[in-house]
């Protein structure tokens, strides 16, 4: 699976967990360098509390567009240590 914003790959990996019909890819597949922490938080009841990144490619920003759970909720615990994509953010085979 791969994730492209802006005409870049952001991520590239075979091993995905999908959850809620998104891709959670490893932590490791993504590339760092395109990631800018963000303050915001969002909460699950199942999974917990997400927290977010930025993607920066290219001079553009993509706020908020990569999120993931850094302490999971036991039921999720298979997500942990990966990150999902939204906000425009084309995840493909």
């Amino acid at each position: 699976m791969k994730a492209i914003w802006n005409g870049v790959t952001i991520a590239e990996s075979a091993d995905t967990v999908v959850v809620e019909g998104n891709h959670y890819f490893p932590a490791d597949a993504v590339d760092p360098a395109l990631l800018k922490p963000s303050a915001t938080t969002s909460v699950c009841g199942w999974k917990g509390t997400a927290n977010y990144h930025s993607l920066m490619v290219d001079g553009a920003e993509n706020r908020d567009a990569v999120w993931y759970y850094a302490d999971p909720k036991p039921q999720a615990a298979n997500i942990k240590g990966r990150l999902a994509f939204w906000k425009g953010v084309r995840v493909t085979a």
